[in-house]
């Protein structure tokens, strides 16, 4: 018997199983009215609501939603329940310049457009066939008064969500999840970090970040309460992780630098101790930071590895009992590493080093985009663009970036993107975008500029310059000038050079 692996196996389960049971607690503090608490079987019916609204519009199977919002109960609905109707999900980066969401709707030829309303007027010049707030209007759309018609033909290889992610490329870039990568990324990640349903877990990760992970449909499927945080603040982690009793997280590393900042101020003993696990990728933290996760939060540090790609799970690193005699400084080294292969993932590095890796959980294609799809599958292998080694144990290490890509926060930031910007200043001749390291963010965005003969400007000015073109994590935090900017005898830049004054004290490549 073979019964297709699809997105809606995960919100079936939790209303049947755990249909009386808070699933969701929305965020309070938002410009739409909270739904507040939430039953997976209500969470279902609204879901069903929403397909049906869907079906009156005549948004048909494989047709798109697009979707730009912060964190909240009503975007975790529609990632569980637009695919599950056979539609297409396009969840956006709410962090986006409205340039940039106009050609990701127009790109994935999105018909209906749904907008927080925090984003409303910013977003007001970018349409849809159907645009629509997620406040009043959302609610007013929902029919509860009719059953939604059925996906026809369930289909594991059908697309599910197309994820925008910044690359190589100064346009982003569509991944197609099927509905196989997002039901075997949200199990076996649900697996390897023993989830259940005595779970608590807090959105502390985007959830239009690689479908947040796939987190919100592990955590549905095996019946785990989920919390809804709208914006991240350390202190406001720690009040929820209290009050909820939170016992699970997934973020990037500048997360929990502000988790450890506000563990500094806070009154009394720190909420979650020998209780709290999270979760970290984005970019590989430095160990002396999760030492501190150990020391001074007293939460279990777990570490992956993947792209948006990858849906995203390829190596997990876990606190193995092994692990247990080392002292934390050693230890913390040991969990710095990437981690291994998850179940069903095999990885190896080319010739130059390029980190390669095949499983299920590996992209369909990039939307619209042949050439580049048929570049990054090629031989049969994902590659990824980051350099790394792999050891005798199977623990994969990540030495350096081969893609032109920063990751700042935990966001990819393209640094072709980047230089168009800057170089369309009048006073910019010659520029090149690199990531430096940076104990809050990872990596911060660099320009190194050579100005305009007679021409002149500030840093302040070149950066001001930046604002409105593109969204505001992408532009760059520092601005250097230089006299001038190496390069190969064909005129290539070489950034390796640039990185070499910044990045000489460290073992790798990427922070």
């Amino acid at each position: 018997m073979r019964v297709p692996l699809t997105a809606r196996d995960f919100l079936d389960r939790a209303e049947l199983v755990y249909g009386d049971r808070v699933g969701v607690v929305d965020e309070p503090d938002q410009p739409a009215p909270s739904l507040g608490e939430v039953t997976y079987r209500e969470l279902a019916r609204r879901g069903r609501a929403f397909q049906a609204g869907l079906d009156a519009l005549g948004i048909g199977e494989g047709e798109r939603v697009a979707i730009v919002s912060h964190n909240s109960a009503r975007l975790l609905e529609l990632l569980l329940s637009v695919p599950s109707s056979g539609r297409v999900l396009v969840p956006i980066n709410f962090r986006l310049s409205p340039e940039e969401v106009r050609y990701i709707v127009g790109h994935s030829g999105a018909r209906v457009m749904l907008v927080d309303p925090e984003l409303e007027e910013s977003l007001k010049g970018v349409d849809a066939e159907h645009k629509f707030g997620t406040g009043e209007e959302y609610e007013q759309f929902l029919r509860f008064d009719t059953e939604p018609r059925p996906w026809a033909e369930p289909d594991e290889d059908a697309t599910a969500t197309i994820n925008y992610t910044s690359g190589t490329t100064a346009r982003p870039k569509g991944v197609q999840m099927t509905h196989r990568n997002i039901w075997v990324n949200a199990v076996t990640f649900g697996m390897h970090m023993q989830v259940s349903d005595r779970d608590v877990y807090l959105h502390t990760l985007p959830m239009f970040h690689c479908n947040g992970w796939g987190m919100p449909y592990t955590t549905a499927g095996l019946g785990a309460k989920q919390v809804v945080i709208r914006k991240i603040d350390g202190a406001e982690i720690l009040r929820r992780v209290e009050r909820h009793g939170v016992t699970l997280m997934c973020g990037a590393p500048a997360v929990w630098n502000a988790v450890l900042e506000a563990a500094q101020h806070w009154d009394g003993e720190i909420p979650g101790r020998d209780r709290v696990r999270i979760v970290v990728a984005g970019a590989p933290p430095p160990s002396k930071t999760i030492a501190r996760v150990e020391a001074e939060l007293g939460w279990q540090f777990n570490q992956i590895y993947g792209l948006t790609e990858t849906a995203p799970l390829l190596t997990i690193n876990r606190p193995r009992e092994e692990f247990d005699a080392l002292e934390p400084e050693e230890r913390a080294k040991k969990l710095s590493r990437a981690g291994v292969p998850a179940l069903g993932i095999r990885l190896q590095t080319s010739e130059s080093g390029e980190v390669l890796a095949q499983g299920n959980v590996v992209l369909a294609g990039y939307w619209e985009n042949p050439d580049a799809s048929a570049e990054a599958l090629d031989g049969g292998w994902f590659h990824t663009g980051d350099g790394g080694s792999i050891d005798d144990g199977g623990y994969l290490t990540i030495s350096d970036r081969k893609k032109d890509v920063i990751i700042t926060g935990g966001e990819n930031v393209s640094s072709i993107e980047v230089e168009d910007v800057v170089f369309s200043h009048p006073a910019v001749a010659e520029v090149a975008v690199i990531g430096i390291p940076d104990d809050k963010w990872g990596e911060l965005v660099t320009a190194l500029v050579v100005k305009a003969e007679g021409a002149d400007a500030t840093e302040d000015e070149i950066i001001a310059h930046c604002r409105g073109k593109i969204a505001g994590y992408k532009i760059p935090k520092r601005v250097e000038f230089r006299d001038a900017i190496p390069r190969t005898a064909t005129g290539k830049i070489q950034k390796f050079k640039l990185r070499e004054s910044f990045w000489s004290a460290s073992e790798r490549q990427v922070n």
